[in-house]
């Protein structure tokens, strides 16, 4: 069926700031959406409160509205704007909820506007635990056995018909919030009273748990017609009482009999179609017991989930972008598949490689956090990684994580007790994959590790595999004795050239030598939907070690874009949206834009934004062949954070040119010590400070400028490890644990401002002139990690000569520092005495801001001063204020209830949200600037 020409203008809900559980592939999700219903003519209206996404951008709507996600905000954008349809699958719980509450006060009857994608009684049915099981039962499909609960007391009548272990499940909840496995009765009333307290509607379920069952995940969707495909089957490495955002998960299903596979397929399609009528997405999970391959359904989400962008990742084929299309009426095989273009949407993707997912945690930005993973999600990101067999996937998974690890292993970060070992794998946390293979190491028998951890055996065979080639290697005394078969099936299995120095007792450089000079390179293979059976042509890469390279460079000159990697506290979705606005620029200039990221949640990944994307990890020996294949002009580092910062040495080192500012002047901005003496032979004032190599010279330096100080190590991100310290005591405990974690690092201590203003700069120099973008000033005072301080565009209370003085400073440090592109410049002003900081030479957490506050293309401009083809006097930058923009941080202290919620230099806040005012009247304000001066009382 054609599409619904009664449909022409759509509006789209987001998802809202990063939070633990609802991250950026809902970013990746709603620009997809958009961009598909604006190829069909349809105007496209969209509403998000956060300013660091790709969606709420004018490239990928109509009209944008940065505005909270609320009724009210919707009743503005419906009285504005003449809206036939609301599209809420594409912003996560949030935009299902806001859905409702729309739908219960009458709001899309009012207008009458249409639910596409999913209807209201598909959203109560799969949200309200106790229909969703009736639903499962009537349609004869099995479900653990439960009881709801909307008090206290039928909690506990619950708990004795079931009995335990059993798990407490809130509904209308995100990522798992409040929900707990209860082992034992003396933990139930406090688990039961959490799961009342965090459900909107104070409703559990109480259900048995199924402890040791293997998890699955199906991605499907169905057209107008009853048309049903699946897209991917993912299989979580971890059994079941672990949030899937927190499991490792791999595709194609590794470990499923094509019986339980059929049946799975089959259930999953019968629970679709019983939710209703709506055309669009729909994610199912199941769980399967091991031993009879019995299945239930665990839960069913009507809307594109975290999975949703995986699994596109995966396949290469746009769930998001396809959804809304059924959601506007076409079938299934009316739609043509985007990477072959010859055959249609109905067509089933066919993998004949490996994905790997791994989560990544930030436990140390939450001291006091509880490490065990459970039902309710703890990591912050992810990366996603392909080969062409399970281990080397999960090897790549692990150098991608940006946590120092070469791969699985091998690396020096072994654990050598076996107590402690066998501790972290029966209690599942954020190492257990590493501890997996340290207990193979040290014999401990498979059947006990699966006993232990209920991981199935397959995946644990795959990883003695490793652990029996490593106790072969390690035999020999050079790499002259590998023969070439043997390093090359540990190429194929992932391994580093890094992890085989290791285990050779050799230098990385001394590996990488020889494997080349034997001829063992990687090859590139393209990730066409259909494992090659039909023709495609898609610019999507991975690497692994094959005879073929289907990857061929261009004549074109080429610029290389380095992603941010995996999301973490202090390097969020802002990173991306510097990273596509980077390639936008540069595909303009009529460079071939490439782009290298590993994070499957984001728009930088999606295989139609770059000409050529490599989804690799942001890891140099990976980059090196990449780089050798393409030989392109040059790399952009100063978009993907620290991740692409960090390997501005290596790059200097071998020659290989930086786009904009230098490696020489990016490090002496990153190396506080040596921008401190900047900062005095510039004539800037800055904190007296000292630079320690030990705790016996860091205390002398603190003695010398008197407590308190701050301490915090060089080429660090979000405040990594950043304290303040009032005396010697806590000054050599944290001096100690720098070194301990950071042993190559150097010690800054400063003198801290107390009861300062903080204030921040983002501007842009080609060379000879600064722009300033923005000018923020802070409502916490200095001393709280700018990352977790709201801010406002423009200043509110600063003086105009304080205001003049820093404007001086930055124009100053930018000519000084040679930028050529982007820098941030952050002050303390205390009095009438502005003080330097730090400064960033490179894109920053609050350029996204910026832009999104003033209507400027900010990151385009940037990208075309770095690439040398426009100086600034080339654009007629003209912002566009709309009186006060506020960045307000967020946080996820709700997933670590016990932890230290204090504020101070070390960054905690998961996402931020932007809020406009149009004076300093706003009660909204005023309540920020009451708090600000209560801050500075203290």
């Amino acid at each position: 069926m054609p599409r619904d020409k009664s449909i022409q203008s759509v509006l789209i809900i987001g998802s809202g700031p990063i939070i633990i559980g609802q991250a950026c592939e809902f970013d990746y999700s709603g620009s997809q959406a958009s961009r598909s219903l604006r190829e069909e003519g349809i105007e496209v209206t969209l509403i998000n409160s956060n300013p660091a996404t790709i969606m709420t951008d004018p490239v990928t709507a109509d009209h944008v509205y940065l505005l909270p996600l609320t009724v009210e905000s919707i009743i503005q954008i419906l009285e504005d704007r003449s809206i036939d349809a609301v599209l809420p699958t594409m912003g996560g719980q949030t935009a299902l909820n806001l859905c409702i509450e729309a739908d219960k006060q009458g709001v899309w009857e009012k207008y009458d506007v249409r639910l596409i994608g999913v209807d209201i009684d598909a959203i109560e049915l799969t949200e309200n635990r106790e229909a969703f099981r009736q639903l499962m039962v009537r349609i004869e499909l099995g479900v653990a056995p439960s009881f709801i609960a909307n008090s206290f007391l039928e909690g506990k009548e619950a708990a004795q018909k079931i009995g335990y272990p059993l798990v407490i499940r809130p509904s209308y909840t995100l990522g798992g919030t409040g929900g707990s496995f209860v082992h034992k009765e003396e933990e139930f009333d406090e688990a039961l009273r959490r799961g009342l307290n965090l459900s909107p509607t104070h409703e559990v379920l109480v259900e048995k748990a199924v402890l040791g069952w293997k998890e699955f995940e199906l991605e499907l969707l169905r057209d107008a017609n009853d048309n049903v495909v699946i897209i991917c089957t993912v299989e979580n490495l971890d059994p079941m009482g672990i949030h899937t955002g927190d499991s490792i998960t791999v595709a194609p299903a590794m470990t499923l009999s094509d019986t339980a596979y059929q049946e799975m397929r089959d259930q999953a399609i019968k629970a679709m179609r019983s939710l209703g009528n709506f055309a669009g997405g729909c994610n199912i999970q199941f769980a399967q017991n091991p031993e009879t391959e019995e299945l239930i359904v665990i839960e069913i989400n009507p809307r594109v989930s975290r999975s949703s962008a995986l699994a596109s990742k995966a396949t290469g084929y746009p769930i998001a972008k396809i959804a809304a299309k059924l959601a506007i009426g076409y079938y299934l095989d009316e739609l043509k598949n985007q990477i072959t273009k010859t055959t249609s949407a109905y067509f089933e993707p066919t993998l004949d490689y490996v994905i790997v997912k791994m989560p990544r945690w930030n436990f140390d930005k939450f001291l006091g956090s509880d490490h065990r993973l459970g039902l309710q999600m703890k990591s912050v990101g992810e990366v996603m990684a392909i080969g062409r067999n399970f281990l080397e996937a999960l090897q790549k998974a692990c150098q991608s994580l940006e946590n120092n690890r070469m791969g699985l292993g091998a690396d020096h970060k072994d654990w050598v007790r076996t107590e402690d070992v066998l501790a972290n794998l029966e209690a599942p946390n954020e190492e257990r994959i590493f501890r997996l293979k340290d207990a193979l190491r040290m014999g401990v028998p498979e059947k006990t590790i699966h006993k232990l951890t209920y991981i199935d055996p397959w995946f644990i065979k795959q990883i003695k595999r490793l652990v029996t080639l490593e106790e072969n290697i390690m035999r020999y005394n050079s790499i002259e004795e590998v023969s070439e078969a043997q390093l090359r099936e540990m190429k194929e299995l992932g391994y580093s050239d890094a992890q085989i120095a290791w285990m050779l007792r050799i230098e990385e450089e001394d590996v990488r030598t020889y494997r080349k000079q034997l001829g063992i390179r990687r090859t590139y293979k393209m990730v066409d939907t259909c494992a090659a059976e039909f023709e495609a042509s898609t610019p999507y890469f991975y690497s692994t070690f094959d005879t073929e390279n289907e990857s061929i460079p261009s004549d074109k000159k080429k610029i290389i874009v380095l992603g941010s990697g995996p999301n973490r506290i202090g390097q969020g979705i802002e990173f991306d949206y510097c990273c596509v606005h980077g390639i936008l620029a540069i595909k303009e200039m009529g460079y071939e834009a490439i782009m290298v990221n590993c994070n499957p949640e984001t728009v930088s990944t999606d295989f139609d934004i770059a000409d050529k994307l490599y989804f690799e990890p942001v890891f140099w020996e990976h980059l090196e062949e990449i780089i050798e294949l393409e030989k392109p002009e040059g790399i952009i580092v100063q978009l993907g954070g620290q991740t692409a910062l960090k390997l501005a040495e290596t790059f200097h080192k071998k020659g290989i040119p930086i786009i904009g500012t230098d490696f020489h002047h990016m490090d002496l901005a990153e190396d506080r010590g040596a921008f401190s003496d900047l900062l005095k032979e510039l004539g800037i004032p800055y904190p007296h400070y000292g630079v320690a190599h030990d705790a016996d010279e860091a205390l002398r330096i603190a003695n010398k400028i008197t407590y308190p100080v701050l301490v915090r190590p060089s080429y660090v991100l979000g405040g990594q490890r950043m304290r303040i310290v009032i005396n010697d005591t806590e000054l050599e405990r944290h001096v100690l644990s720098i070194f301990k974690h950071l042993p190559d690092n150097k010690v800054l201590v400063d003198q801290f401002l107390d009861r300062a203003k903080e204030a921040e700069i983002d501007a842009i120099c080609d060379g000879d002139e600064v722009h300033i973008m923005g000018i923020m000033e802070h409502i916490e005072p200095a001393g709280v990690h700018s990352g977790d301080s709201s801010a406002v565009l423009p200043t509110y209370s600063l003086s105009v000569d304080a205001v003049a003085t820093m404007v001086d400073y930055t124009k100053m440090l930018a000519k000084a520092l040679n930028i050529k592109g982007l820098i941030n410049v952050q002050f303390a002003i205390k009095g009438d005495q502005v003080y330097v900081i730090e400064a960033n030479p490179r894109a920053s957490r609050t350029t996204p801001f910026i832009a999104k506050a003033y209507q400027v293309p900010y990151l385009q401009i940037a990208t075309k001063v770095m690439m040398g083809t426009h100086k600034l006097k080339d654009f007629n930058i003209q912002p566009r204020p709309t009186g006060f923009a506020i960045k307000v941080p967020v946080f996820s202290f709700d997933k670590f209830p016990n932890v230290d919620k204090n504020l101070g230099p070390e960054m905690k806040s998961t996402g931020e949200a932007i809020y406009f005012i149009k004076d300093l009247s706003d009660p909204y304000f005023r309540e920020l600037d009451r708090q600000r001066n209560m801050y500075l009382a203290r």
